[in-house]
């Protein structure tokens, strides 16, 4: 049994790009000396050695125990992911590398649905209808729920977009963020040919978790970290300074508004103007309110005579324990046969 603790992270391209960079912002920048390495530090958590390697292989690695976590695609976990138990998502929604798995056609085809796709299948004179991906699993399912048949698979490494081209494939299935590269090489996505919505997301050997209290421990740093910044991401801190008798009776026109409440509700203080003897009057307020409803916000503040409004943004929201830790510890105690196993929550 090895002792040290193993986070996989993307090896290159845009999504390992993103993952470096959303843990710089939740506090754990990855400290990689040699870009040629394949090992790396997260200062902030010692405890970790990360390596580099590529979606598909962070999935098998930590399906196979050799990886005790990893971030990954939901498109890889989908795909390369046995019918066995063995992983654990901790962590289904991250934010960052959001793509689909779509079924595209070439422009000049008269197919403008999957009804109209079955019917070519059907009807096409030269064979079975050939579609060129990298995600058989996902595509096949798809198509036989679909009853999109008959077709064959076509397994192409390197740039997919060009297999209708040159003709070794009619359509394609394929990751599309913003389409420009479909539109670039004269394909289009079918409206109801999403094969899979996908982001990054955190993953875990489940057999490591429940024999090994120090990789536990990580989870539960882990989770730590990227809950606090993703809970943050969505708030600001307000100050206002409002002239009244007392907290109490700020707190309860605080109290009459909708968006002035804050987490568990606003804390207000003294102000003491400089030179001034004894109480001024005016209370310092602070709340942490989500960024949709800052407009709502001021305009309340100013409806009880708030002024002075200061918003910044919020790096970190720390609750007493993880929503997600608890999750997962129920999920390790009982919840064998599932799948993705912990929702996104707020």
């Amino acid at each position: 049994m090895r002792s040290d603790i193993r986070l996989a992270l993307p090896s290159k391209g845009l999504l390992a790009e993103e993952t470096m960079q959303f843990l710089a912002d939740c506090g754990l920048k990855v400290y990689r000396p040699n870009p040629r390495q394949y090992a790396a530090a997260i200062p902030a958590l010692p405890s970790l050695t990360i390596i580099f390697q590529r979606p598909g292989d962070i999935v098998t690695s930590v399906q196979q125990g050799s990886v005790d976590f990893g971030i990954t695609g939901l498109d890889m976990l989908a795909e390369k992911r046995n019918g066995n138990n063995d992983i654990l998502t901790l962590h289904d929604a991250l934010g960052f590398g959001p793509c689909r798995l779509q079924l595209a056609v070439p422009e000049a085809w008269a197919v403008t649905d999957l009804e109209s796709l079955r019917q070519i299948a059907r009807e096409k004179p030269e064979g079975p209808l050939r579609v060129a991906t990298k995600f058989p699993k996902l595509t096949s399912r798809f198509l036989d729920e679909q009853g999109i048949t008959p077709y064959q698979l076509i397994n192409a490494e390197g740039t997919l977009e060009i297999a209708p081209v040159i003709g070794t494939a009619d359509l394609i299935a394929d990751l599309v963020s913003s389409g420009t590269t479909l539109r670039d090489n004269h394909l289009r996505p079918l409206p109801d040919g999403l094969i899979l919505h996908s982001q990054a997301c955190l993953i875990a050997h489940r057999g490591r978790l429940q024999k090994g209290e120090t990789v536990l421990a990580a989870a539960r740093d882990l989770l730590e970290y990227i809950e606090a910044h993703l809970r943050a991401q969505e708030c600001h801190l307000v100050f206002a300074n409002i002239r009244g008798a007392s907290p109490q009776s700020i707190a309860q026109k605080m109290n009459t508004q909708p968006h002035l409440s804050g987490l568990q509700g606003p804390t207000i203080s003294p102000v003491f103007p400089p030179g001034q003897q004894g109480e001024s009057g005016w209370f310092a307020i602070n709340i942490v309110i989500r960024k949709n409803q800052l407009t709502q916000t001021i305009a309340e503040l100013r409806a009880i005579g708030g002024s002075g409004v200061i918003v910044t943004p919020v790096t970190y929201i720390f609750e007493e324990e993880p929503a997600r830790y608890r999750q997962m510890v129920a999920a390790l105690a009982g919840s064998r046969g599932q799948g993705i196993l912990l929702q996104n929550s707020s």
